[in-house]
């Protein structure tokens, strides 16, 4: 079984990534997207979405990292992938999932569900642009408006080369509701001769058990649950005890830190609200928490507040 950790864009940033692989058995982490139109992206751009390129594309806990690209010219998506591997990628993902309406607007993520020769075309163009030795990974979602497409579309993006396939078990018009239709990823696991990971509603260890057995992937890719759960991947691998409150205090001051000493210092208040709200779908204190520093808007001001609990 191999724990891969999501891309979640705006969300799991290279600190939140150095955070959680410190915490948890991950063997994979994906970045968030960049966004590819109509040119070859300059270095600074794959830098700043993944800094861990100045350390051979492994997080500081030593988790390898792969870089993902959204879009939908074949033509230029290889030529970023081509470039990004010249930085010292490790291996490409292609985002096939994100539900985002500003970013389907633009005919990018989940809204290319609908064009399986486009999704064949793009595979193809990537796969030969990158170096055979690298991996070139895809996520998908079950379909657009229905769940309906999901065979085709990964026959077509294993006909084009990609390495494994993560399937996020929902459609577009889904978006995040339960269920997630882990029987449905069966399907194309047993279609497919590629690796093929299963995504979407694994919250604990008895969830990452029922959506092994119902999909037969063997690998999990964990997203919200990992936010809800800090330690979610190590409760699943290593049979953990999940993570008292207190240590997700301790937890929350840590990050703290990074974000004061990084680059996203300013962006402090508003990433420790919004990681409040996922925290408080497993832990209540989460929500008084959240409720205490709603309209705090400096960082010294949190801090405090995370100190006297």
């Amino acid at each position: 079984m191999r724990l891969i950790l999501a891309p979640m864009e705006g969300v799991l940033d290279h600190l939140m990534r150095d955070l959680l692989t410190r915490l948890n058995p991950f063997d994979l982490c994906v970045t968030e997207f960049i966004r590819v139109v109509d040119m070859r992206l300059p270095p600074r751009v794959f830098y700043r979405l993944c800094p861990e390129l100045y350390q051979g594309c492994r997080t500081p806990a030593g988790t390898p990292v792969r870089i993902q690209l959204l879009g939908q010219d074949p033509d230029w998506l290889a030529e970023n992938a081509a470039q990004a591997c010249r930085l010292g990628a490790q291996g490409i993902d292609l985002n096939f999932g994100c539900p985002a309406k500003t970013v389907n607007r633009h005919r990018g993520g989940a809204a290319l569900l609908n064009d399986s020769e486009l999704l064949y075309r793009i595979a193809r163009a990537v796969r030969a642009a990158v170096p055979a030795s690298l991996p070139v990974s895809a996520k998908i979602r079950l379909g657009v408006d229905e769940r309906d497409s999901y065979l085709e579309n990964s026959l077509a993006l294993a006909e084009g080369g990609v390495s494994e396939l993560a399937v996020h078990a929902r459609s577009k018009k889904d978006g995040y509701r339960p269920p997630a239709h882990w029987p449905l990823v069966a399907d194309i696991r047993r279609a497919l001769a590629i690796p093929v990971v299963v995504n979407g509603e694994i919250w604990n260890a008895a969830q990452a058990g029922q959506a092994r057995r119902e999909s037969h992937c063997q690998d999990l890719m964990l997203g919200r649950g990992a936010l809800a759960l800090p330690n979610l991947a190590a409760t699943i691998g290593r049979g953990a005890a999940p993570m008292a409150w207190w240590q997700v205090v301790a937890l929350l001051l840590d990050y703290s830190a990074m974000e004061i000493a990084g680059d996203k210092g300013l962006y402090y208040p508003n990433r420790i609200k919004q990681w409040l709200s996922y925290l408080r779908l497993h832990y209540p204190e989460a929500q008084a928490l959240f409720g205490r520093i709603r309209t705090l808007k400096h960082t010294a001001e949190i801090r405090q507040t995370l100190a006297s609990l």
